[in-house]
């Protein structure tokens, strides 16, 4: 007698036996083990230790062998990239959902402001100097650096396009109103009070970004 093909069970079923999906504990642990990585680069990256940072002083100080490191990342430029990417909750997410929560420009922008009146935590600040390190002298980290300061500098041109659209709205004069050129000169403003309260000058920012905004949108109407 022919041998029975065998039915796959119904999942509908509640008697048929449990069927395994998604991926192996082992990627569970492997994502650990990575994240362990990627922490003690952000370590060694935020103590200015530059010629300390090697996978196999990141593989030390995470418990991890050195062989499991470059399993997971093959040399230091993909753990600097590594880095780049888990920064980003801390310093272009939160500015992208100030910039596209509901409401009109004036409100999107005083929640701009507050938001970078903040002072930035010591660790980003050296995480930040030392990207830019890295950079400087990795190709690699300066197209990846780059490519997360286009999209910071993005969210200045979102909020601009706002009151362009607000200018339609009103009287149709939102083409006065150049979002990227706008966006862009405040992106570079802040960018010049970041470098100026680095090296310890007393610029109270919240202020001076106001004032620029404001100036900016007002001058738009001329």
């Amino acid at each position: 007698m022919a041998a029975s093909a065998k039915v796959p069970p119904d999942p509908s079923d509640p008697s048929a036996p449990a069927v395994r999906t998604g991926r192996p504990r082992a990627s569970a642990k492997g994502e650990q083990t990575r994240a362990r990585l990627i922490a003690a680069a952000r370590t060694l990256l935020a103590g200015g230790l530059s010629e300390r940072f090697t996978t196999r002083n990141v593989a030390a100080l995470s418990g991890v062998s050195h062989g499991m490191c470059h399993y997971h990342f093959q040399d230091r430029t993909d753990l600097v990239l590594a880095v780049v990417t888990d920064i980003r909750p801390e310093w272009i997410h939160p500015l992208e959902e100030a910039v596209s929560a509901p409401g009109p420009f004036a409100e999107r922008a005083e929640r701009v402001v507050e938001l970078l009146s903040r002072p930035e935590g010591a660790e980003l600040s050296h995480l930040h100097s030392a990207l830019h390190w890295h950079a400087l002298n990795d190709e690699r980290v300066r197209e990846s650096l780059e490519a997360e300061y286009r999209r910071w500098r993005g969210c200045f041109v979102t909020l601009f396009r706002v009151l362009a659209d607000e200018r339609d709205e009103v009287g149709g004069r939102g083409g006065r109103v150049d979002p990227l050129a706008l966006g862009e000169a405040v992106a570079a403003a802040v960018d010049g009070l970041a470098a100026a309260e680095s090296l310890g000058s007393e610029v109270d920012s919240g202020p001076v970004l106001r004032t620029l905004i404001r100036t900016l949108a007002a001058g738009t109407r001329a």
